[in-house]
């Protein structure tokens, strides 16, 4: 009856996604070649190329509270391996839980059975107190092993998945005919695209002997299934083995105390730095025997990934994600990386961003106007690194003939990069530190707000190599440490233009305070570095904005997603300022964000000379026009209706919508603009007005084209991007949109108490204007 319940509950888990999973992956191309065994993957990426893989699920995964099994977490798993199987992968489980679900099992029979025995004695009162005994693992083992491969099985018929049951023992693998027997039954299930399901089978298993295990390649003792996956994985040849149990993966110490750090990738020799904490709630292993049973298993050339199943967040697809590399646990590798790893970087990076937020302006000045001459006087150095670049792009016929334009250099591009800097560093001297605000707060109280940097800064660019030297000229002037990663298809040039960045903060030993990723990061995987990361800039297309705001979960992204910029052309606008508008704001640089998408006309326009050469205009320009659903209405003959009143087009393409008034035109941008750049061209100062003091977008301009929303164009000297958030810096984000504040206090003994009402002092709260600010105290001008 028992039984019967937890498998009923168990189809009630999987059903509603057993649909989803279709074996059509084969045949799109997705299945993973086969790969010649012998030599582990060297990095995360290369996960994705395992066929064959082993998931080893810890006690403390299968099971709830010691005794009971974790139905919901068995149920996502189920659903990832039958995923990949699908996808023409072979899996393999080893699996622990027997011995709980049999002390489950068990405690309900004797509960009834003393149940119904009280019935039958009642009012003896001997057998109230009757407590449960101690139940013997064997046992527990042996009347749980069927009902949990009953579980599995139920599960994985949902998806139509097969399973078999493998019991194992030591002895197995010593005898070598019973070993050959194993391997061959594996080997056959795979082929049939059947699941093994392998246990130890510890309802006759001997207790665990003491350590005589891991004495070399080809000997491991199997006391505990981390031994038993490592030696299945290393005997199947298997690609890759998961190992799932209660923590995020290997620490460098117990994880929970202070300064424990979780460890991304542990590479052999590296033992002698951990610091290992207490063995699992259940499990009879612990982090100790996974580290040794999974370097085991990568000297025998298996991948090993060790990963939490039990944490919500991430158990629905933990597995799946292991195997498209990404950074979940801790990976083990045998390939050590040349340079310092991604977090190091950050960390190298802080520290010495903190040393250039104390430097004097002047010295930051100099950095960056060092920085400036190297760009001219390196200039053939860049320019070679870039031709490289623009060879690669050119010759791999991938890149658009637009994006190509992105990634060249010239020598004018570089002499006016050169100017932008030393503009910069002139006008950043009081940036840092500067006085927003002084209160006295009382008598020898004193309360200021202070500009300070953010902290460390990610910037995510695309093929602009151009965006290296803006961006880190602005983190340099506001005291910020940068982490710097670029498109591959600038690689020679940014890696250039990094040292270049490097030499001149090496004048005043911050060197490190602006670091170049060049590892194989992937973007999700840095958006994933919270506690590091202070502020994520994405610089590109609409596609990499978007898939970082959905990436960084626990970082502030400063940028926009979409660029939907209107222009309004009003009843009353002029036509010669119409025309320069419409043509500058979509012609000028139509892959631009601030390039206009959709023209709103308002409908007293229609059929007017003014209309007809807009019109014209667009069409001598080859801009395609689509129409909008009002628009379309009143045209016999129309352009092709557009998809969505939401679109960003990116190139000579915009849409043409009528509006009956100004105040439509606002609801319209409204629901369907992005919160950007919007326009109104008109000759009434009224309408204009209320279009700017109605419109919630980050620019709003009356009478001057979208092109205008520009860090440069704003005098702001460069710009790291165009924010839409409404928390932080909204529209061109320039220097003072990388600084925040904090709040200085200074005082003579104060305490809360001074100010009770038994205490002796009053608050003042007096503003103390610039004027009065102590000498040598940078200042709001």
């Amino acid at each position: 009856m028992y039984l019967h319940r937890l498998l009923k509950c168990a189809q009630l888990l999987t059903r509603p996604n057993a649909l989803h999973i279709t074996r059509r992956a084969a045949s799109q191309g997705k299945m993973p070649l086969a790969r010649a065994h012998g030599k582990s993957f060297a990095h995360r990426g290369d996960l994705r190329l395992a066929k064959r893989i082993v998931v080893k699920l810890g006690s403390a995964v299968v099971t709830r509270d010691e005794c009971g099994l974790a139905l919901g977490r068995l149920a996502s798993i189920v659903e990832q391996v039958a995923m990949l199987q699908s996808q023409g992968r072979e899996m393999m489980i080893v699996t622990s839980g027997a011995v709980a679900f049999g002390k489950q099992r068990l405690r309900h029979e004797i509960l009834l059975s003393q149940s119904v025995r009280q019935a039958l004695h009642s009012g003896q009162n001997q057998l109230k107190d009757m407590a449960l005994p101690v139940l013997e693992a064997r046992a527990c083992a042996a009347a749980g092993q069927s009902g949990l491969m009953a579980l599995y099985e139920a599960m994985f018929t949902q998806y139509s998945t097969c399973t078999a049951q493998i019991l194992v023992t030591n002895l197995d693998f010593h005898d070598d005919q019973k070993r050959r027997n194993l391997n061959s039954t594996l080997h056959e299930l795979l082929r049939m695209n059947i699941v093994p399901i392998i246990n130890t089978n510890d309802a006759v298993v001997p207790p665990p002997e003491p350590n005589s295990d891991l004495q070399g390649v080809n000997v491991i003792s199997i006391k505990d299934n981390d031994s038993l996956a490592a030696r299945l994985a290393v005997e199947m040849r298997a690609d890759l083995l998961i190992a799932l149990s209660d923590v995020e993966g290997l620490y460098d110490s117990p994880p929970g105390s202070d300064d424990a750090k979780l460890l991304d990738t542990f590479y052999p020799g590296d033992q002698h730095s951990i610091t290992y904490g207490t063995k699992s709630r259940v499990g009879i292993g612990g982090m100790e025997a996974k580290v040794k049973a999974a370097l085991w298993a990568l000297q025998g050339g298996t991948s090993v990934v060790i990963a939490s199943g039990t944490n919500p967040k991430v158990t629905g697809h933990v597995i799946t994600d292991i195997v498209e590399g990404k950074k979940v646990g801790t990976f083990f590798s045998e390939v050590k990386p040349a340079g310092p790893t991604v977090e190091q970087q950050t960390e190298m990076a802080r520290a010495a961003g903190r040393v250039l937020s104390s430097l004097e302006p002047e010295q930051r000045s100099e950095i960056i106007c060092m920085f400036a001459d190297l760009l001219t006087e390196r200039k053939e150095d860049i320019l070679a690194a870039n031709k490289k670049d623009m060879e690669i792009a050119i010759n791999s016929g991938r890149m658009s003939p637009a994006m190509i334009k992105r990634l060249s250099l010239s020598s004018s591009k570089l002499n006016s990069l050169s100017i932008g800097l030393r503009q910069i560093a002139v006008s950043s001297q009081d940036s840092v530190g500067r006085v927003l605000r002084r209160t006295r707060v009382a008598n020898n109280l004193e309360l200021e707000q202070i500009t300070v940097p953010i902290g460390v800064l990610l910037v995510i660019f695309e093929s602009r190599p151009d965006c290296l030297p803006q961006v880190s000229t602005l983190a340099i002037a506001s005291g910020n440490a940068l982490l710097l990663k670029g498109g591959k298809e600038a690689a020679n040039t940014n890696h250039i233009l990094h040292e270049l960045a490097q030499e001149a903060l090496s004048i005043h030993g911050v060197k490190d305070a602006i670091q170049l990723v060049s590892t194989r990061e992937e973007v999700e995987d840095l958006c994933r570095l919270e506690k590091m990361i202070d502020l994520i800039i994405p610089r590109g297309s609409s596609q990499l904005v978007r898939d970082i705001q959905r990436a960084a979960k626990g970082i502030p992204v400063l940028g926009h997603s979409e660029g939907i910029c209107h222009v309004y052309v009003d009843h009353e606008a002029s036509i010669e300022k119409a025309l320069k508008i419409i043509r500058d704001s979509k012609c000028d640089y139509p892959a631009a964000c601030n390039a206009m998408e959709t023209l709103l006309v308002h409908r007293d326009i229609l059929r007017t000379p003014l209309f007809d050469q807009i019109i014209e205009m667009l069409r001598t320009e080859q801009v395609k026009i689509h129409a909008g659903p009002k628009f379309a209405s009143y045209l016999t003959f129309s352009p092709s209706e557009v998809k969505s009143l939401r679109t960003e087009y990116g190139d000579l393409e915009c849409c043409i919508e009528v509006v009956d008034s100004m105040q439509e035109a606002v609801d319209h941008i409204h629901k369907y603009g992005s919160s950007h750049t919007d326009v109104i061209v008109t000759e009434n100062e009224d309408t204009a007005e209320l279009f700017l003091q109605q419109l919630d977008s980050a620019c709003v301009f009356w009478n001057a084209s979208t092109r205008f929303a520009d860090g440069y164009r704003f005098g702001l000297g460069a710009e790291v991007g165009i924010s839409t958030a409404r928390i932080h810096a909204r529209g061109p984000v320039g220097l003072e949109g990388l600084l925040t504040t904090k709040w200085v206090l200074r005082g003579d003994g104060h305490t809360a108490a001074d100010f009770s009402e038994q205490g002796s002092m009053k608050f003042l709260h007096e503003n103390i204007p610039v004027a009065q600010l102590l000498p040598g105290r940078r200042t709001t001008s």
